[in-house]
């Protein structure tokens, strides 16, 4: 297999951000493989692919896929044991049901 490059877990951000409300890639995140917490900005990125394929720096198992349609997207977080996304201090808390 070749040595394809790979750009930041920062790439993720834009299309991600479409989906959420909040800026992921200060996201914490933790490799269902290795076990290894981190940003997702710290993810390498491979847009080889119909999609987007997040790997993990320190085992390289795949922690999440993004693949957009003009109309849907298709988000894969199962390489991810948790996803831990920091919300704004200004952001009312919302009262339990």
């Amino acid at each position: 297999m070749t040595d394809l490059s790979y750009l930041d877990g920062n790439m993720l951000d834009g299309p991600l951000r479409e989906l959420f409300a909040v800026d992921l890639s200060g996201a914490t995140g933790r490799c269902d493989n290795c076990g290894r917490t981190g940003p997702m900005a710290g993810l390498h990125v491979y847009s080889h692919a119909p999609g987007l394929v997040g790997r993990c720096p320190a085992c390289t198992q795949v922690m999440i896929r993004l693949v957009r349609a003009p109309d849907r997207a298709w988000l894969d977080l199962r390489g991810t044991t948790f996803l831990q996304v920091p919300l704004p201090l200004d952001q009312p808390h919302p009262r339990p049901l």
